[in-house]
């Protein structure tokens, strides 16, 4: 019987190629923190733990405590199969070891996962039960502190059309007229491309409404509104989900089915943003994505700013979602176009809007680069 022997964790500080900036938070590098477990046969699976006080909670430091303690001991010895079936009960396991910790139960759940495909002899999307190895992705456009920063957006916006990106995602909310920014990017890169906003809980719910109003009366077209409040204002999320016509995604607000749950009760979004960082892990983000559908919803995978590690992980669930509704919708996978490198060697490939898995068993992943 194969079991789990071992569990390492890697860290790699990878630069950005330009300043990721959001309503929240502005960076300009990331630290990779990667999981490595090692089954007794010898093979090595791999997950990334994403951290963010201000999205997630956790810190380097926290995850290192969780990865390197209570999880460590919830999986050593535990048998990994090439089913489905184990790798679940072994993510269990990771659930009864700690509270919350979702970006740390992540990354120890993905490489379970990933060396749960290994031994079937699969490539991980096609053992959850996908069959397409390309994922779209949207590219996203960082947000502008002042209405001066629109030229610099709409350059940017061209520069992403131009590379082949039919999807384009504007962060909003962080403080700039953001209907005369989306009206001076649509304007620019015409209505051939599709144009998303992230608004990252910046508004106020009459506020969103009113900025959202103001690009659908503007005829600019924009395919959904995600997050536009507090993640916590589901009364709020659901104000403004009754009072435009845009779709409304809900992000933050949504982690686990329980919060979904909620969700689709109060009827407060259109659509799901599925993380890997807030399920904690493949086992949730499936179970999460079997809840909307079945509510009528729609949903896409979405990422933190991590490596190609977590996002080879969040592309295996993507497919599962394009197998199911039987179209190649646009993620929001672009993570990794913002590293200068990959932390590793294998696993994705990016290909201007296209995110191509690897063919190999798992997620394909050789080494640390």
């Amino acid at each position: 019987m194969t079991t789990i022997a071992g569990l390492r964790l890697h860290r790699a500080t990878v630069p950005l190629v330009s300043p990721f900036v959001t309503a929240v938070r502005t960076a300009t590098e990331i630290e990779a923190l990667l999981v490595e477990v090692v089954d007794s046969d010898g093979r090595s699976g791999w997950g990334e733990a994403p951290t963010s006080w201000r999205v997630t909670g956790e810190s380097p430091a926290s995850v290192t405590a969780a990865v390197e303690g209570p999880l460590r001991d919830a999986v050593l010895g535990i048998p990994v199969d090439g089913t489905m079936e184990a790798a679940a009960e072994a993510s269990l396991a990771l659930d009864r070891a700690v509270v919350h910790n979702s970006a740390a139960r992540m990354a120890v759940d993905c490489a379970i996962y990933d060396l749960a495909a290994q031994a079937a002899g699969l490539p991980l999307h096609v053992l959850l039960g996908a069959s397409g190895a390309i994922v779209r992705s949207d590219m996203t456009l960082s947000a502008v502190a002042s209405d001066d920063g629109i030229p610099g957006l709409v350059e940017t916006a061209v520069r992403h059309r131009d590379a082949g990106f039919g999807t384009l995602k504007l962060n909003v909310g962080a403080g700039s007229d953001d209907v005369a920014a989306m009206r001076a990017v649509r304007d620019a890169v015409g209505h051939a491309v599709t144009l998303r906003a992230d608004a990252n809980q910046g508004w106020a719910p009459e506020h969103a409404v009113d900025v959202i109003r103001g690009w659908e009366d503007a005829g600019l077209v924009v395919e959904l509104v995600e997050q536009p409040v507090h993640r916590d204002d589901l009364e709020g999320l659901a104000f403004v989900t009754a009072h435009v016509d845009t779709p409304v995604l809900a992000d933050e607000s949504v982690w686990t089915t329980r919060d979904a749950r909620e969700v689709i009760a109060r009827r407060a979004a259109d659509m799901v943003n599925i993380k890997l960082a807030k399920t904690g892990g493949i086992r949730e983000a499936l179970a999460v994505l079997d809840l909307v559908e079945r509510a009528g919803m729609s949903a896409i995978v979405g990422c933190m700013m991590e490596s190609h590690v977590g996002i080879a992980a969040a592309s295996a669930v993507a497919a599962v979602i394009d197998g199911r509704s039987g179209s190649a919708t646009a993620h929001d996978l672009d993570a990794g176009l913002w590293l200068r490198e990959s932390p590793v060697l294998g696993g994705i490939e990016y290909d201007g809007e296209t995110v191509t898995m690897s063919a190999e068993p798992g997620l394909g992943i050789r080494r640390l680069r």
